[in-house]
């Protein structure tokens, strides 16, 4: 489940954004995107199209009114051409009529001019409770939202033919990068043990509805961090921590354990960070994600046992920290097959670009998103580093946002500069009209500056939408 909104660019994302994020949520593992809770804009629809990422299509609410009709065909009319979208959505949590004759008669209203505009495609409502109750003989699809929206079992036992997906659930909260619950800061511990009353962590999640085969599917709440909703703490907090991902798209821990289960890739992620001082001899909760037989833990070179990985789940350690080097090693057949380490860093010292993109188009509108690292003299990421980082570059181009993924950060960003959340932030670099080069440097106060090249390529450019209209017109 995605809302639209991106680090730096609020909603109002260039479509190189939109194929961004879908790739970072290809990569874990994902093969499905829920629209939450808007018509998405065409360009998400396009990238979906392109990579190979289903879309669960989603109306924003029922109703049986013309205007409410006129916005179900208009969606329907908009998408109904892109091979990405396998289910539509008449709407979220429609907690006052969804057990109720009003609420079947609206939906049936509803489903009658989709079918009319759609035969092809299913329907479903993303329902929070009274499953298998009204609304839901209307449904194609029986969408369930949350371990306790109701009794799927017995809906099932109930409903034995009627095809069930899990259409929101987890709600895990974590902040990238914390490992102790925060107040005053509004943030999370990032090992997804936190959850709000109606959500569950990624594991109890998934091995709640990864273990019914008659589900289909989950949408995870959600894919990136968000504005708004700041659960579970209030002001300064100004963003969720729901996501998978920060806002920026940088992973949280909680990916791999996604990226483990959900994929046939050799998974091995061991946490928190190493960088403790202070903490020597206190015991520190280790964590490994793997999708291998067994994993091993090893501190500065000492074995500290291994233990047999049951699926769906994690190991866990707990560790007298001491700085060196955390290693965990995975073994599948009795051979090891993965590494996974964390290093007690030094001081920082440089900062390290990473462009997304090398290449962009010259449209006045194609970006590169360029990560940011605070690393120490042997290269590795600072994981507590919170240096400001300032931002310079060429004139045939524009920094359009700032971002750092820290769901408390009041810092501005349309602006030069920000500071590193945890070792990491983000500038989002967007073309002129003129092909030729990008020069972006970044510098902070005693560190080694960093500079970066992105080329840009002659292009037919796109119409505006100003202009297409005018054209329509």
């Amino acid at each position: 489940c995605c809302h639209q909104d991106h680090a730096g660019l609020s909603t109002a994302l260039p479509d190189a954004v939109q194929e961004f994020r879908i790739r970072k949520l290809k990569e874990m593992g994902g093969n499905a995107y829920r629209c939450a809770h808007n018509p998405p804009t065409p360009e998400l629809l396009d990238a979906c199209d392109r990579l190979g990422m289903l879309v669960m299509d989603e109306h924003r609410m029922m109703g049986s009114s013309p205007e409410i009709l006129r916005q179900v065909k208009s969606l329907i009319l908009r998408d109904r051409n892109h091979p990405s979208v396998i289910l539509w959505s008449l709407g979220n949590e429609e907690m006052i009529v969804q057990g109720t004759e009003v609420g079947a008669r609206i939906a049936t209203t509803m489903k009658r001019l989709v079918r009319r505009l759609d035969p092809m495609r299913p329907v479903t409502l993303a329902m929070n409770g009274r499953w298998g109750s009204r609304v839901s003989d209307i449904l194609d699809v029986q969408g369930c939202n949350y371990i306790h929206g109701g009794d799927i079992d017995g809906f099932h036992r109930d409903h034995p033919g009627k095809p069930v997906v899990a259409t929101e659930t987890a709600t895990t909260l974590c902040t990238r990068g914390i490992y102790s619950d925060d107040e005053t800061k509004g943030y999370v511990n990032a090992y997804g043990t936190t959850a709000p009353r109606w959500g569950a962590g990624p594991e109890r999640m998934w091995r709640f509805w990864g273990e019914r085969p008659f589900v289909s599917g989950v949408f995870v709440w959600t894919g990136f961090d968000y504005r708004g909703e700041t659960q579970p703490y209030p002001w300064p907090a100004v963003g969720s921590n729901y996501g998978i991902m920060d806002v920026c798209g940088f992973p949280k821990d909680s990916v791999y354990y996604y990226k483990a289960w959900w994929s046939d890739q050799t998974v091995l992620h061991v946490f928190p960070h190493w960088n403790w001082p202070g903490a020597e001899g206190q015991d520190i909760s280790v964590w490994c994600y793997s999708n291998c037989d067994e994993v091993e833990l090893l501190l500065n070179g000492k074995s500290l046992g291994k233990k047999r990985m049951a699926r769906n789940s994690h190991l866990e350690w707990e560790v007298a920290y001491a700085p060196g080097k955390l290693e965990a090693r995975g073994y599948t057949g009795g051979e090891q097959v993965a590494t996974s380490l964390v290093e007690t860093t030094g001081a920082p010292v440089a900062l390290r670009l990473r462009p997304d993109r090398t290449e962009i188009r010259a449209d006045n509108q194609d970006v590169s998103m360029v990560a940011v690292a605070v690393v120490d003299a042997e290269g590795r990421v600072v994981p507590t580093a919170d240096n400001e980082v300032t931002f310079t570059v060429s004139k045939d181009a524009r920094i359009i946002g700032v971002a750092n993924g820290d769901p408390s950060s009041h810092e501005p960003d349309k602006a030069n500069k920000r500071r590193a959340f945890n070792g990491l932030c983000v500038a989002i670099v967007q073309s002129s009209r003129t092909p030729g080069e990008i020069r972006l440097t970044a510098e902070s106060r005693g560190l080694e500056s960093a500079s970066v090249i992105i080329r840009v390529e002659k292009c037919r450019v796109k119409a505006s939408v100003g202009a297409e209209r005018r054209l329509a017109v």
